[in-house]
């Protein structure tokens, strides 16, 4: 038996995507932009703008960044670093945190989630901040810097505490007491596997959290060799600029050679390039996971 759809379903479904495929390009219009600039020459670029396809083919801007390979393999690897033990510590310990808020046994789990996201409302500020790991964890200039601060997301925490929840029903807990198995037994067989569209969800925030930064690096570090990628980047286009604009005023060319428009965008194509291959591997335990807890049955 063949179900024939009304017009108005049909109009429904040609507006819904329409406004699908507009929103995709929509998206991608920038990426393809950067794209194309980093694989222009920085004539073209300053005197066409920018374009969805390269009016003048340069690699100009790639030959610039890899001119010093050892560099920039050395901010790959204090970034991927930094990304992979953080994230995994990150990711057991809030785990952990969120088990026990959730459990119903534990006394005080409404005070400690209030304390906790208490500081999603208020905090010391940057000074108090900039003291604390400074002058009283003595973190300075050390790879701790860039790990030790947002291993305990406080909205990850919250986050994770609500996919637990939805994910691991109370009887089986229970059962697994009842067994004999233990708090961490029972946390490390029983919630760990049932919460990996949790863990992926709250993985990739904290990946992109870590991948991303730049600000831990201009604080806390002053060796060159701990620089992470995003703030190698970041003195990388700044020093390119400097030259330019103090060459422009004193009438001397001392940026030439210097791509800095495709620098830039060659740049931005690097960065963001391998972070990108994260997203297919985790989107279906990504999708899954913010959708856990929407629908109670």
């Amino acid at each position: 038996m063949t179900i024939r759809e009304d017009s108005s379903a049909k109009w429904f479904r040609l507006i819904a995507y329409t406004v699908v495929i507009l929103g995709s390009v929509l998206c991608l219009f920038p990426f393809l932009l950067i794209l194309s600039a980093s694989l222009s020459s920085n004539e073209s670029i300053i005197r066409d703008g920018y374009n969805i396809i390269p009016t003048v083919f340069s690699l100009e801007g790639y030959k610039v960044i890899f001119k010093v390979p050892d560099e920039v393999l050395r901010a790959y690897g204090v970034t991927t670093t930094v990304t992979v033990v953080g994230t995994a510590i990150g990711l057991f310990m809030m785990t952990m945190a969120g088990y026990v808020l959730q459990r119903k046994d534990f006394k005080y789990r409404n005070l400690f989630s209030f304390l906790i996201y208490f500081t999603t409302l208020f905090g010391g500020g940057l000074v108090p901040y900039y003291m604390l790991i400074t002058n009283y964890l003595k973190f300075t200039n050390s790879m701790y810097a860039l790990i030790w601060p947002s291993l305990m997301t406080p909205f990850l925490i919250i986050l994770m505490r609500s996919f637990i929840k939805s994910a691991v029903p109370d009887e089986v807990v229970e059962s697994a007491k009842i067994d004999g198995a233990g708090d961490f037994l029972i946390y490390w067989r029983i919630v760990l596997p049932l919460a990996v569209p949790g863990l992926a969800t709250v993985g990739l925030f904290l990946a992109l959290h870590y991948w991303n930064d730049w600000f831990s690096s201009a604080l806390f570090i002053n060796d060159a060799a701990k620089y992470q990628l995003q703030f190698y980047l970041y003195n990388i286009i700044n020093t390119s600029m400097f030259l330019r604009n103090i060459g422009a005023g004193a009438g001397v060319v001392l940026s030439e050679g210097v791509p800095t428009e495709s620098l830039k965008m060659a740049m931005a194509i690097v960065v963001t390039g391998p972070i990108l291959l994260l997203y297919p591997i985790i989107q279906r335990y990504f999708v899954k996971g913010l959708t856990i807890g929407a629908v109670k049955g």
